[in-house]
């Protein structure tokens, strides 16, 4: 793990990251993916009370804090 890595629900509101990594089986990974939450995407936490709810690509998309758990990014 690198310096400024961490895991997708410890990111704060309005902060941005890029997703490095995705824990779990195929069936989350592809869960996730038809979301457009993928490898290499950068996200924008809009809220962590409840489900996490992020901006990606435009998209305002809510995940579970587990599925949240499981995606590493690194901090922009």
């Amino acid at each position: 793990m690198r310096l400024n890595d961490t895991i997708l629900s410890q990111i704060k509101p309005g902060e941005s990251a890029r997703i490095v990594d995705i824990g779990g089986g195929h069936g989350i990974r592809q869960k996730l993916y038809l979301r457009g939450i993928s490898e290499g995407r950068i996200v924008r936490v809009i809220s962590t009370s409840g489900p996490v709810t992020i901006e990606v690509d435009r998209n305002v998309v809510s995940i579970g804090r587990g599925m949240a758990q499981k995606i590493r990014v690194h901090r922009m």
